[in-house]
């Protein structure tokens, strides 16, 4: 279990304020001058040997994100060099996913510090936070503390007294799922409609306003100063090898005490929830399923997780994935095919339409999904679905398209013989009510 004076997140439930004065009593903005002394390339080495990985679901290596920005500034067509930007992925739209959410409301100066180091070590010339439209509290809180940095000289001109100048700008979203894909928020980001992006170019070639970018999410960024002032080989002490760190659980659903934790990578499934979440409601025996990931990984049955490492690898070994790490537990009185046919409504109606694949497939894989909830299908419509989320998954611009396709995967691999349990019932009584 990890201990107290490991933790990076120390006021992740808001027992303190979240104000400077309290944030620098607890260790933030704690002669950041002298992590920017280190230099660019010191920073970005260090933060690639402490092995973290983005927490935004992907897991890519963070450091050797920030390694992609150029060096020098690239020149523009007008001939003058071009600034670079890091663009905060607040946007946390994920079903299950609210880890950010916390960061933000009460631990504001964190993000706004790891902003500073990670843009000073990758050249950057401002960041922007996109935080989701719903945070409306949370983004209060964040114009707050950005407004108190400014006023301490933490941001803006010469930041902390380093002679590097770094402006930090929050933008709210609309709301859109969409715009937590990297390229579609940087479209929303200039003010157009929020589509992803055809890739290459990638971000760090041309990304906002065509300018060098890195996006990054919320909790990679804010880990940064800590991991700085405790050292890579610190970080790399908690999880298995290449998955190392902390990280922030948000576990919900079918639990006794639902929260959001910080814990060590790679602890037990069992001891995540005994240890934070009081349980399964009626106990071990009664767990049916978890999506161990938010909402676009596939579900693990109950009996394959109780030894599942809770880290990247572990949960792929399990054929889902760590995501976010938003934890969903489902007991024996959840209809799972139900429950996945929500997921896939939720897809159908956040894809922005821009592939084909994905604009028509997820509208699709939707209605065969509530025929199935019925058991109003035929059993050779289960591998015609199966067929179909091959069709969409890896053929879209984005992932949104790999997303609405794990889960019913996930259904079909592990619970099938529940879909053809309600189509043999309904048929059955078809055909008692026909005689």
């Amino acid at each position: 279990m990890l201990a107290d004076k490991d933790r990076i997140f120390t006021n992740l439930y808001g027992y303190q304020s979240w104000n400077l004065a309290a944030a620098r009593a607890r260790g933030d903005w704690d002669n950041t001058k002298a992590l920017l002394e280190k230099g660019r390339d010191a920073i970005i080495e260090e933060i690639k040997a402490s092995g973290l990985r983005g927490r935004g679901g992907a897991g890519f290596p963070t450091g050797l994100k920030w390694s992609f920005m150029p060096k020098e500034s690239p020149k523009g067509p007008d001939g003058n060099p071009r600034p670079s930007f890091l663009v905060i992925n607040a946007d946390e739209s994920e079903p299950g996913s609210c880890k950010d959410r916390e960061i933000i409301r009460h631990d504001p100066h964190k993000l706004i510090e790891g902003a500073l180091v990670a843009g000073f070590a990758m050249g950057a010339r401002a960041a922007y936070i996109y935080i989701r439209g719903e945070y409306i509290r949370e983004a209060e809180t964040l114009f707050s503390a950005v407004a108190e940095a400014y006023d301490a000289g933490l941001i803006g001109r010469n930041a902390c007294g380093s002679g590097y100048d770094f402006d930090v700008f929050v933008h709210r979203g609309a709301g859109a799922y969409i715009c937590g894909e990297e390229t579609a928020m940087i479209e929303s980001l200039e003010g157009k409609k929020g589509q992803p992006r055809l890739k290459p170019p990638f971000p760090a070639g041309a990304g906002l306003y065509g300018c060098p970018t890195t996006v990054n999410n919320v909790e990679s960024i804010a880990v940064s100063p800590t991991i700085l002032r405790r050292g890579a080989g610190w970080f790399t002490s908690f999880g298995r090898e290449n998955n190392h760190g902390t990280k922030l659980f948000q576990i919900s659903g079918h639990v006794n005490t639902p929260c959001v934790v910080e814990e060590a990578m790679s602890i037990p499934f069992r001891e995540l929830i005994e240890k934070h979440a009081g349980g399964i409601r009626g106990g071990w025996d009664n767990l049916l399923a978890v999506i161990p990931g938010g909402s676009s990984v596939p579900l693990v049955p109950g009996h394959m997780c109780p030894d599942m490492p809770m880290d990247f690898d572990g949960c792929k070994e399990q054929g889902s994935g760590l995501g976010t790490a938003a934890v969903i537990v489902m007991d024996k009185s959840t209809d799972i095919v139900r429950a996945i046919a929500r997921l896939s409504y939720f897809y159908k109606h956040e894809s922005c339409g821009q592939c084909t694949p994905c604009r028509e497939g997820t509208g699709w894989m939707w209605r065969v999904m509530e025929r199935l909830r019925e058991g109003d299908a035929d059993v050779s419509e289960i591998d015609m679905l199966q067929q179909v989320t091959k069709q969409v998954e890896g053929h879209t611009i984005c992932a949104l398209g790999d997303a609405a396709a794990w889960p019913i995967q996930g259904l079909i691999r592990h619970f099938r013989s529940e879909l053809e349990r309600r189509i043999a019932e309904r048929s059955g009584a078809m055909q008692e009510a026909a005689e």
